[in-house]
């Protein structure tokens, strides 16, 4: 059984990554969706239960067919978050990326980023406009380095197997040649092996900038889900940090899932 946190502080990025996951949980038998919310005062209680409770009618309507909620005052959102996710061994968190207001946005953005360097589960970040049409392409971008440890197998493989997806393996070289070396061509036929069983492409990207190379091939893949793997603590924050991957996260309509190996 598949255990998926939808952590909402009910602003409309957080409404719409709920909508989202509804979408794409829809009639799957094998799924919980939890909702998590973290509320401040007693007072914020009462109204906390309302809209937490009209949440859960809506994604039950949308066909998600086992919803739960949960709810606790004060803490750290990202200790409580990682708590509940361990407790419950949760597949998968899935957050928005802003929050109501522009210090909101700062501190929301940021939790979901720390939550992904937490590496409790893997974290998918819904940009603020994204809208579900379906998981048919997901991204996987490897620098072909020891792909038996660096690639989450686990989580896309589960992925795979839920939404039966074709896996889009892109390797981006700053190098003008479409060429490997020997050593890479040998991590590459590995990856394939791990996923022979499935609908799998690889693609070669050249391009000085990394980012611009994702973005293209994001785009003209027409990628649904991109998959990154953050390798170190501050790895997360830096990427973020770039304009190409903020452009990415904020204004793109792919959601990113950030799994660590």
């Amino acid at each position: 059984m598949h255990k998926i946190i939808i952590p909402v502080d009910f602003s409309e990025t957080s409404l719409n990554a709920a909508r989202y996951t509804a979408r794409m949980f829809a009639g799957k038998d094998d799924c919980t969706v939890i909702i998590y919310h973290n509320y401040e005062t007693n007072a914020d209680l009462d109204v906390s239960l309302i809209f937490q409770e009209t949440l859960k009618k809506e994604l039950k309507e949308a066909g998600v067919k086992d919803v739960k909620a949960e709810h606790e005052m004060g803490g750290d959102l990202i200790e409580n978050i990682a708590r509940l996710a361990h407790s419950i061994r949760a597949t998968l968190v899935i957050m928005g990326i802003t929050g109501k207001s522009s210090i909101r946005q700062v501190m929301f953005g940021s939790n979901t980023l720390k939550l992904v360097d937490k590496n409790v589960c893997p974290v998918m970040i819904i940009p603020p406009d994204a809208s579900y049409k379906g998981l048919d392409n997901i991204g996987f971008a490897s620098d072909l380095q020891n792909v038996e440890l660096s690639t989450p197998y686990t989580f896309i493989n589960a992925v795979i197997e839920m939404f039966n997806p074709k896996l889009n393996i892109v390797h981006i070289s700053s190098g003008s040649q479409e060429t490997l070396s020997p050593e890479m061509q040998k991590q590459r036929n590995k990856l394939e092996e791990m996923f022979s069983g499935y609908k799998c492409e690889f693609h070669f990207v050249a391009n000085q900038n990394f980012f611009d190379g994702l973005d293209h091939f994001t785009s003209t893949r027409n990628i649904d889900v991109l998959v990154t793997v953050p390798k170190h603590q501050s790895n997360a924050m830096n990427l973020f940090k770039t304009s190409h991957t903020k452009r990415l996260a904020y204004h793109s309509h792919i959601p990113i899932l950030a799994a660590h190996q």
